[in-house]
């Protein structure tokens, strides 16, 4: 049979058709793409259709232009069809306004002036199978410009959405651009005589058209993917990114990356990712760590991770690498850049701002040690200041006494009873300022050096009297002491570290009375299940529960502007990292706090 080849390429093309078409329907997901292309396909299958009824009744007395009208109602349409699938290729989904309808003007003019040519002649003059015996009309002209136009743009939307969106899309794009092009430049040869054809070239044209398309769903799975609106999504991305091929090379990345390194798309591109950290200084990794880091992504789903500083523009990153597979099969590795400067800017900014917090702390623990020392050693000064006095005096009449014979030996020793006596009030008071002074020396260093020693619960409630002295007095607070455990118990830890948590809580506990005078403080030491717990009670107004949530988790104050939160915070930080111990507190509104210091016995 006369062009038998062309019959068999026509019906294998809709076999083909018949048999997507089937497929695609069975899919659930309905996106826009996918009714697109099966209107596209129906199209195809009309217009293939047509042709082979042509042939198959080419020896019988049938006039062949009404199989040509038949398959033109998927010539005429096909190309509009066409166009909408290269839109939603590029932009996903395509929003139908009122002007989109315009587009059918020229198919549908199309079609009723091919059902009516026998009168008109403006589409065909002559119609014949055998291209060039074919006499055009002067209508023929305005469909194919529209024709070629329609499909031109399409192919446009595929070419450019295709090169933006290279990477793992590219292959499959590349085919879907040649199946295109093959039915296009056939048509074109075709209209301008260029070499002899028949009418069924253009059909045949298509049945490569489907099996490229067919390559491309079944390989790449063009139907599932979204390129486009993935490419508006990753570039809008923060973080930025690259995948590269089995030979390194870079095959895609979005527009952060582009901004994170200050690179053109021109020069990333297909470039060999360690040609391009060679020759960009900005761009500036550790390749070791990446070829090892790469290369086991190659044979492993696990996520690798590194920190790194590029010196050039006093950036930080954290890189995550990963392999990426379809099926088993090693595809690539996305390497993922993850901005991390202002991070690492911020925490050095709160850092600061927290050793700022401290040195005010410090500042503020001084300032009361050196009110606690001003009146501590007022009066054991004032005391022996009145001794010197007293010696004074007594020297004084000790002297006129010599060699007075009045003054018999027991009026002299009556006098060095008296001296002794100031001399021992001096040594006492001389003793506990020097109490004192150890005291507050062990307090003023205790931030910058943390040694720790033994010490006994006798020595710490001594030193929390001594240096809680002052404040107490000023407040009109009692601070009841109820030790119940031996007051030579030991202890291990820095003696300077506890004490000033102690002071802390006594503190809090006097400002929980709002200035209040005439109230009481309880300083409890027990013993229970090997521990040892320290109680610092109050009676005053208690915590709000927001504060209460809060508490030894953040930096929270009840003083408002006049605190920072920082003095409880750091005490439980100091009894977890310096003790191994743990803070607990009880508090009721209007009833009162306790603290509890509990620490390993």
């Amino acid at each position: 049979m006369e062009n038998l080849g062309s019959l068999l390429a026509m019906v294998i093309s809709d076999l083909l058709i018949i048999g997507i078409i089937i497929m695609l329907k069975k899919q659930r997901e309905k996106t826009q793409l996918r009714q697109a292309f099966l209107l596209l396909l129906v199209f195809m299958f009309i217009w293939t259709f047509g042709s082979i009824l042509q042939i198959l009744f080419q020896n019988y007395p049938i006039d062949p232009f009404l199989f040509e009208k038949f398959a033109g109602i998927g010539v005429w349409f096909s190309p509009v069809a066409f166009l909408a699938v290269g839109i939603i290729f590029a932009k996903t989904k395509l929003g139908i306004k009122w002007y989109h309808y315009l587009l059918l003007i020229i198919p549908i003019t199309t079609a009723i002036l091919s059902f009516t040519n026998e009168y008109h002649h403006l589409v065909f003059v002559k119609y014949s199978p055998n291209v060039k015996e074919m006499v055009y009309g002067p209508y023929f002209m305005v469909h194919t410009i529209y024709t070629y136009l329609l499909f031109g743009i399409g192919l446009l939307y595929f070419i450019r959405y295709s090169i933006k969106n290279s990477g793992f899309f590219s292959k499959q794009s590349i085919l879907i651009i040649i199946s295109t092009l093959i039915p296009i430049v056939i048509n074109l040869l075709a209209t301008l005589h260029v070499m002899p054809m028949t009418t069924y070239s253009t059909p045949i044209s298509f049945t490569f058209m489907v099996l490229i398309f067919a390559l491309a769903i079944f390989k790449f799975d063009f139907m599932k993917v979204t390129p486009i609106a993935l490419q508006r999504i990753v570039d809008r991305m923060s973080d930025g990114y690259l995948v590269i091929n089995e030979k390194d090379i870079i095959i895609d990345f979005n527009q952060t990356f582009l901004k994170m390194f200050s690179q053109d798309a021109i020069n990333v591109r297909n470039k060999n990712l360690f040609s391009l950290i060679e020759e960009q200084k900005t761009f500036q990794f550790p390749i070791t760590n990446l070829k090892e880091s790469i290369e086991k992504t190659r044979t492993s789903d696990e996520t690798l991770l590194f920190e790194n500083k590029l010196c050039e523009n006093k950036k930080y990153f954290n890189i995550e690498i990963n392999g990426i597979r379809n099926k088993n099969s090693y595809l690539g590795t996305l390497i993922l850049f993850k901005d991390t400067t202002q991070h690492v800017l911020d925490m050095k900014t709160i850092r600061d701002n927290q050793n700022m917090l401290m040195e005010r702390e410090r500042l503020a623990s001084l300032g009361q040690l050196i009110g606690g020392i001003a009146h501590n050693l007022k009066t054991p000064i004032m005391s022996i200041s009145g001794a010197t006095e007293g010696l004074h005096d007594l020297i004084q009449e000790y002297d006129a006494s010599i060699g007075d014979p009045e003054v018999t030996n027991e009026d002299h020793h009556e006098i060095a009873k008296d001296m002794n006596s100031w001399i021992t009030k001096i040594k006492s008071y001389t003793e506990y300022m020097s109490d004192i002074i150890t005291a507050v020396k062990g307090q003023a260093v205790t931030l910058s050096s943390e040694q720790s020693s033994n010490f006994t619960v006798e020595e710490l409630v001594k030193r929390v009297d001594i240096l809680m002295k002052h404040e107490l007095k000023n407040a009109l607070i009692t601070l009841n002491s109820y030790i119940q455990v031996d007051p030579k118990k030991v202890l291990n830890g820095s003696i300077n570290s506890l004490v000033q948590v102690i002071d802390n809580m006594i503190s809090n506990a006097i400002q929980a009375y709002d200035g209040k005078p005439n109230n009481d403080i309880d300083f409890i030491i027990k013993e229970e299940n090997n521990q040892i717990i320290i109680s610092i009670k109050d009676y005053g107004k208690g915590l709000d529960d927001e504060v209460k949530q809060k508490l030894f988790k953040e930096m929270i104050t009840t003083k408002g502007k006049n605190g920072t939160g920082l003095g409880l915070f750091m005490s439980y930080s100091t009894i977890r990292a310096h003790f191994n111990g743990n803070i607990t507190f009880e508090s009721e509104k209007g009833k009162g706090t306790t603290f509890n210091i509990i620490l390993p016995s």
